[in-house]
Parts: C-alpha cells; sequence; structure tokens
C-alpha cells in the first residue's frame, strides 16, 4: 500500500451541471432510480409469486432483476448525492469497493444473459430435449458459476489497480470509480495497465457479445421449421433478449475496448449500462411479453384482494 500513500481520497468530478438545472437533474435521476427499483421489483414478487417460477426462462430473469436493482444501487445513489453536494469526494477504500462491486456485478448480469440465449437456443432448437437439458439443478449450477466468474473478474481489476501509484491529482473525470479513468491519475506508466484492462474486461464483454449474437443468428434460422405462432411467441421473447443485450453490450464495447487515454464520452456511454438500460429493462421484459402480463395480472390483482379483505374494504 505504500504506492498509494500520497492519495487518500478522489474527487469525482461527474457531470458539468448548470447550478439552475441540477434540482432538475437530480429529480429526474431519482425519478430513474424509483423506476429501476419499481419495475424489477414488480418482476421479482410476480415471478415468485406465480407459476413462472418454475420456468428457466423467468427464473433467469428473476435472477437478471436482482442483478439490476443491486447494480444500480451501487452507482446511482452515488450519482444523485454528488449531482447537488458541494464536495464530491470518495474516500480510496470506498472508491475500490465500488470499482469491485460494479465490475462484480456487471459480469453477473453478463452471464446471466448468456444462460437466458442458451436456455432460448434449448427451448427452440432442441424442444424435446429441454426440460432434461435446462432443468433446476443445472440452472442453478449456472447461476453460481456466474458468481465464482463475476468474482474473479472483480477482483482482478481492484487489485490491478489498486497496486498502481496514485500520487496526485485526485479528480476522476467520471460519476463512478472505474479502472479506466482511474488510470489517468496513476504516475507511472500505464500501458500494461491499460492493456490488462482490454484483456480483461474489453475482451469479455466483446466475445461474449459475439458468442450472444451467433446464438441467435442459429436461433433465427431455426425459426423457421416452427408454425406461424411459434415463430410470433418465440421473436417476441428473444426480441426483448435482444433489445437488452443490445442496450448493454454496445455501450459497454465501446467504454472497455478503447485505450485508456482514448476516454472521450465514456462517462455518456456509462450511463447506457448503470442508467438507462436498467431503466427501460422492466418495460421492455414485460410489455412485450404477454405471459408475463397474465401473471402480473393475476398476483397483483390477488394481493390487491388480500388486502382488501383483510382491512374490510
Amino acid at each position: 500500500m505504500e504506492s498509494r500513500s500520497n492519495v487518500t481520497e478522489f474527487v469525482l468530478l461527474g457531470f458539468s451541471i448548470n447550478q439552475d438545472l441540477k434540482i432538475i437533474c437530480f429529480t429526474i435521476f431519482w425519478f430513474f432510480y424509483f423506476g429501476i427499483f419499481l419495475g424489477n421489483f414488480t418482476i421479482i414478487i410476480t415471478i415468485t409469486c406465480s407459476h413462472l417460477n418454475q420456468q428457466p426462462m423467468y427464473y433467469f430473469l428473476w435472477h437478471l432483476s436482482l442483478m439490476d436493482l443491486a447494480y444500480t444501487s451501487t452507482v446511482i445513489p452515488r450519482l444523485i448525492r454528488d449531482i447537488i453536494a458541494k464536495e464530491k469526494i470518495i474516500s480510496f477504500n470506498c472508491c475500490m469497493t465500488q470499482l469491485f462491486a460494479v465490475h462484480f456485478l456487471a459480469v453477473v448480469e453478463i452471464c446471466i444473459l448468456v444462460s437466458m440465449a442458451f436456455d432460448r437456443y434449448v427451448a427452440i432448437c432442441k424442444p424435446l430435449h429441454y426440460m432434461i437439458i435446462v432443468n433446476r439443478q443445472r440452472c442453478n449450477t449456472m447461476i453460481f458459476m456466474s458468481w465464482v466468474l463475476a468474482f474473479f473478474h472483480g477482483i482482478t481489476q481492484m487489485l490491478m489497480v489498486v497496486r498502481l501509484p496514485f500520487c496526485g491529482p485526485n479528480k476522476i473525470d467520471h460519476y463512478m470509480c472505474d479502472a479506466k479513468p482511474l488510470l489517468n491519475l496513476v504516475c507511472a506508466d500505464t500501458h500494461i495497465a491499460g492493456i490488462l484492462i482490454i484483456a480483461n474486461s474489453g475482451m469479455i464483454v466483446l466475445t461474449t457479445f459475439l458468442v450472444l449474437v451467433a446464438s441467435y443468428v442459429v436461433i433465427l434460422y431455426n425459426l423457421r421449421n416452427h408454425s406461424s405462432e411459434g415463430r410470433r411467441k418465440a421473436l417476441s421473447t428473444c426480441g426483448s433478449h435482444i433489445t437488452v443485450v443490445i442496450l448493454f453490450f454496445v455501450p459497454c464495447i465501446s467504454t472497455y475496448i478503447r485505450p485508456p487515454s482514448a476516454n472521450k464520452n465514456d462517462k455518456e456511454f456509462s450511463m447506457f449500462y448503470t442508467v438507462i438500460g436498467p431503466v427501460l429493462n422492466p418495460l421492455i421484459y414485460t410489455l412485450r411479453n404477454s405471459e408475463m402480463k397474465n401473471a402480473m395480472q393475476k398476483v397483483w390483482s390477488k394481493n390487491v384482494m388480500i388486502f382488501n379483505k383483510k382491512h374490510g374494504f
């Protein structure tokens, strides 16, 4: 820890917001965060209290919604606070903790999205073996492996940065602690560290995105053998998933595949996978999914009836 003795805290510069617009931006981001919480909480309760929890696709969606809540909670509350705060200081230890949490939870989401693509591939391409291949035990194993792989990625990112010498300045040109903007503050050659970050983060998101694209090309190709009703239902489900994948991966690739010195627009790209994507995900998975909408209607109407009966309404 001797290498970082000169820096004990950082300043998150965030976005340059006019003083008159701070309250408006503060309100907008609170509204987004409330929408993320409400939407994902609704999905979690609906799947938990309905027959959908027995289906692998919705089992993975349950975990994805939980990760969306956790992931955004590591970023947005701090962003909201810093919009109106006079001092946007974050301690070195808190910064490293946020760095680990962001990468850990993001990779869990990536692995869950891959699991969902695998589920759709088996359901459409191998329907007769679906219940055997995608059983609950295998689903649990995939979720467990997601957490294990994500932990190793997150701890690698943190250790890679925490060992670098920070001698000043300490102003991070971002609204969260991430490896790329932190490299610009290191008082040493960061060429090797930059390559490692691209290899560790950039190649993960790029490779995973290409694998997902290839899997959906195969899925869409196999749909030609299905009935028109089967194609419509499958396209509705796959369309939702493809939209979420694009919203998450394209900005991630734009951010992490470039060298740390080329950090222009990184903050804007990051908004897509830390705020905008999580806001839209619940809408994408519910508005285009009739099965989910029916389950929501049954679960919440049942809860309202129980509440009314309990309170004598």
